[in-house]
């Protein structure tokens, strides 16, 4: 069982789980800030990323505007995993990042005997987001009236729980309502209570909050769904120990492309 974020960056650095993390170096860090909003919306998405790059593989860690400069990748690229996770004064989202990339370089998502690969459609950004939240959406049972708590609001994510009948409970730091007019919550543990099911982003590795969310789901023995592309390899981890199912979106991500891409579900498992 994976106890904590903090429990699996141990086991890392000391070779429990694959090559001893002194052995991969970082070639390639990247600082990506990039904006969206989909036809019809009201809310301009504005998403940070952290990515290094391990071999053949990418960590992904989104993070908070202003919480990470872009001169980090100055001092990153030629350290190795090792340094990153061993030392207290890196930020958070690089740690993450660090973690990530170890996982994925030991067993990359597209080698896992656990995932199912699906490739989304080509098309624009609206389209591609669709088909990409209905796979997520898929990865829980959502019988009509269910209470599902969304942790981290995408507007089309919202619309494929209750296109399948769900009651959706959004959180959001940034977000007052949803674009359907739902109020969006800022307190996780609310929402988490009030819910038969739970869905959470990646995002909550960069935050903080991923220990306090599956700690909360164990107690309470409710399935948790994560849809990932940040810390999607260190999420990978936790199924079966709190996490239910995952849908790993490892980079390139879908919105940086308008051809078919991949993303990688691991269904439903006991926890």
């Amino acid at each position: 069982m994976t106890a904590s974020v903090a429990a699996l960056t141990s086991s890392v650095l000391s070779a429990a789980l694959g090559p001893s993390p002194a052995e991969m170096p970082i070639t390639s860090a990247f600082w990506l800030h990039h904006t969206t909003r989909l036809p019809g919306a009201d809310v301009t998405y504005r998403n940070y990323y952290v990515l290094l790059r391990v071999g053949e593989v990418f960590g992904a860690c989104s993070f908070e505007a202003g919480e990470l400069d872009p001169s980090y990748c100055a001092d990153t690229s030629g350290l190795t995993i090792q340094d990153l996770l061993s030392s207290e004064g890196v930020a958070l989202p690089v740690r993450i990042a660090a973690l990530d990339a170890y996982l994925a370089a030991v067993e990359p998502h597209h080698a896992s005997p656990l995932a199912e690969e699906i490739v989304l459609p080509a098309g624009t950004p609206d389209v591609r987001a669709r088909a990409r939240d209905a796979a997520v959406a898929g990865l829980l049972d959502v019988a009509e009236g269910t209470k599902v708590a969304l942790i981290g609001v995408v507007n089309p994510l919202v619309d494929a729980i209750t296109a399948r009948g769900g009651v959706c409970l959004p959180c959001d730091f940034n977000l007052r309502e949803t674009a359907s007019g739902l109020p969006v919550s800022r307190d996780m543990t609310e929402v988490i209570d009030a819910a038969d099911a739970v869905v959470a982003t990646g995002m909550t590795l960069s935050n903080g909050s991923f220990d306090v969310l599956v700690d909360r789901c164990r107690q309470q023995e409710k399935p948790l769904a994560v849809y990932a592309q940040t810390g999607s390899a260190v999420i990978r981890s936790f199924l079966g120990s709190g996490v239910t199912a995952l849908s790993a979106e490892p980079f390139p991500f879908s919105q940086f492309s308008s051809r078919p891409s991949s993303l990688y579900r691991y269904p439903r498992t006991d926890t």
